[in-house]
């Protein structure tokens, strides 16, 4: 597996890594997650990402780690514990990296992540913005200052106001997610340069669009759902008949298209089984895409430079959903909580 420079961490990741949303009990648990640990190892693979706020999974990757025989960078996130949650409380997120120093059963934290921190009405992190200014952060600078953890990202949704947390160059990594993928690239346009500016690790999350890029949906496009515009529906049929064309299947599409960018340092994969790790390393090492399939991937993405207004983050092709409503509600981090909050 290719490894990559981590920005000004210094540190060389694989490019691919484990995102750790599913390696927990939101799909295949403990057992699965230890299986896709191990074949990770031997595939060279030596990143994993997690957060508090996807379910169980510190706990599932932790058990899972133990005995591993290889090293690894492991990052977490600050964000979602305790509950009732207050971003600006210095001895709540202090008690949260002792918590998950002890379910990933380690001493130091590779890179600790601010979660959504470009959502001020979801987590209202900072008490200033010019300076960047806030409780999160003179906890990470005694953090590293503690050897606790070694560096600090940022991980978002979000594009001019990750762009502008980015340019603080308070941060080391920024993970960027649903905004940079075969079809959406408003994060190349400002988060991506900014981080390369500043010497950051990028990491390329969501690049299958959490489902919405490989499950075909030609039976919804047909039938022209109210929240899906009209630009967005030509893009997809464009970008079916490309797949059809190409014979090249929609992940291995996605993952071509996010390796040939050179400024992108990994990408974590949330894979629910082993096999579909197989299968992303399989796309993976086939390189990038042909130039001629990018190119006319290219002019489709372009069909949709900006992301409409009324349209939520995971496109929702399969649910009942009729427009907007609470604009965190379809976050990454607020299935998990609310996965949590059923069992």
């Amino acid at each position: 597996m290719e490894q990559r420079r981590l920005g000004r961490t210094d540190l060389s990741v694989s490019l691919l890594s484990v995102g750790g949303l599913y390696t927990s009990s939101l799909a295949g648990g403990e057992e699965e997650t230890a299986r896709i640990m191990r074949r990770a190892v031997d595939y060279g693979i030596n990143a994993i990402d997690t957060a508090p706020a996807y379910a169980d999974s510190e706990a599932t990757v932790g058990r899972a780690i133990r005995g591993l025989d290889a090293p690894l960078v492991v990052t977490t996130k600050l964000g979602g514990r305790p509950q009732p949650f207050d971003a600006r409380d210095k001895n709540a997120l202090r008690a949260s990296v002792e918590e998950s120093l002890r379910l990933l059963g380690r001493e130091t934290i590779d890179v600790l992540m601010v979660h959504e921190p470009d959502r001020p009405q979801q987590y209202p992190w900072w008490t200033s913005y010019d300076p960047l200014e806030g409780p999160a952060l003179e906890l990470i600078d005694e953090l590293k200052a503690a050897g606790t953890i070694r560096f600090a990202g940022l991980a978002g949704t979000t594009v001019t106001e990750l762009t502008s947390l980015v340019e603080s160059d308070r941060f080391d990594v920024v993970l960027t997610a649903f905004n940079y993928n075969a079809l959406f690239r408003e994060a190349r346009d400002t988060v991506i340069p900014a981080a390369v500016e500043r010497d950051m690790g990028v990491a390329l999350a969501s690049v299958l669009g959490q489902g919405f890029l490989t499950k075909r949906a030609d039976d919804e496009l047909a039938a022209k759902p109210v929240w899906l515009a009209e630009d967005r529906r030509r893009q997809f049929l464009a970008y079916y008949q490309l797949l059809d064309e190409s014979g090249i299947g929609p992940a291995e599409l996605c993952l071509r298209f996010a390796v040939g960018d050179p400024d992108v340092t990994t990408i974590p994969i949330g894979c629910k089984t082993v096999e579909h790790l197989d299968a992303a390393v399989a796309a993976v090492e086939k390189g990038p895409l042909p130039a001629d399939v990018r190119a006319r991937l290219d002019e489709i993405a372009a069909l949709v430079p900006r992301r409409p207004y009324e349209e939520p983050m995971i496109l929702p092709f399969g649910k009942d959903y009729f427009g907007p409503g609470i604009a965190n509600m379809g976050s990454a981090v607020q299935v998990g909580r609310l996965d949590q909050q059923k069992e």
